[in-house]
């Protein structure tokens, strides 16, 4: 489900396709909203979640919130342009909300497990892919552990998942390490400046 409503500017032109992964705890939501903040052209596709809402976030704005018995139809309908499970969970996009956002001219950003980049790779790969790395490995333990918002041995399993995940960093476009947000961020900007500039 996308975070985009009604544009009243009409555009002639498609907008862009926006892929960011990287490991959980690597800061996505942070750079996201930022990116979101600076630039009105950006809009946020919420994906569908079968996990149990953390205490912070809010139905339709972090995840849409679904059983697996809803998410299971919105596969079966064809509703989604990626799907996974990610540590017991199911996660995915809507396909619907996000293509109608392009038609309308605007850049939509989807955020990611670097399982459904690869699948928007096969259906989408004019997307422009970003990877969100962590300036260490140490140091985004560090982060996970001061969220306190996991049990130790979920801490612990989701650092050996981002392992994992680290090796898909050089299957993408552009790698932005995120040792600073506000740099980090303007990396970002200037990445899709440039994709647009080259697209126009």
């Amino acid at each position: 489900m996308t975070g985009a409503g009604p544009d009243s500017e009409m555009s002639p032109q498609n907008g862009m396709l926006v892929v960011i992964s990287g490991p959980g705890g690597v800061g996505k939501d942070t750079l996201i909203a930022m990116l979101r903040e600076r630039d009105p052209r950006l809009c946020y596709s919420v994906s569908y979640s079968t996990r149990p809402r953390r205490s912070y976030e809010v139905d339709g704005k972090h995840y849409k919130f679904v059983d697996e018995d809803r998410f299971e139809q919105l596969v079966t309908e064809g509703e989604l342009l990626e799907h996974v499970r990610v540590n017991g969970y199911l996660y995915g996009s809507s396909a619907t909300r996000v293509e109608e956002a392009l038609a309308r001219g605007r850049d939509v950003i989807l955020k990611l497990d670097v399982q459904g980049g690869e699948q928007v790779r096969q259906r989408r790969p004019d997307a422009v892919f970003i990877f969100i790395s962590p300036p260490s490995m140490e140091e985004l333990m560090r982060r996970r552990r001061d969220r306190a918002t996991e049990p130790d041995a979920v801490i612990q399993a989701r650092q050996e998942l981002a392992e994992v995940e680290m090796g898909y960093a050089e299957r993408y476009d552009h790698v932005v390490v995120n040792d600073d947000a506000d740099r980090a961020a303007g990396q970002i900007e200037a990445i899709l400046e440039q994709e647009r500039r080259r697209r126009g």
